[in-house]
């Protein structure tokens, strides 16, 4: 078993818009983390994880993920997975826990357009 307290987390500030909250699991497989989203992230273009799967729940809140030019709504309870290699975006006002295997690396992660 492994677990980790609120107060072993680090947060990163990827934009004025996401405000990611990694738990550090140190798992060769998987890694989870929350965001708040409070608008569009990217601000513009789109984003990939070049190696990792992402698996993403929304707590609570709504909005929208732009994959690959398709449009899926998003509410609370909702749940959304995005391959590695798809292009994406997000839109809304949520909170999302996200599970990604192999874990997420900022290396690994490439804005695009």
């Amino acid at each position: 078993m492994k677990y980790v307290s609120k107060n072993q987390t680090t947060v990163h500030k990827n934009s004025e818009s996401c405000i990611a909250t990694e738990y550090p699991l140190e798992d060769a497989d998987i890694d989870f983390a929350t965001v708040e989203l409070t608008g569009r992230y990217p601000d513009k273009g789109r984003v990939m994880n070049q190696m990792s799967k992402e698996v993403c729940l929304i707590l609570k809140g709504s909005g929208k993920v732009v994959i690959e030019g398709k449009e899926t709504p998003l509410n609370e309870g909702d749940v959304v997975m995005m391959e590695p290699g798809e292009k994406y975006f997000w839109d809304g006002a949520m909170t999302i826990a996200i599970a990604c295997t192999p874990p997420w690396t900022i290396e690994q992660h490439k804005k695009v357009e």
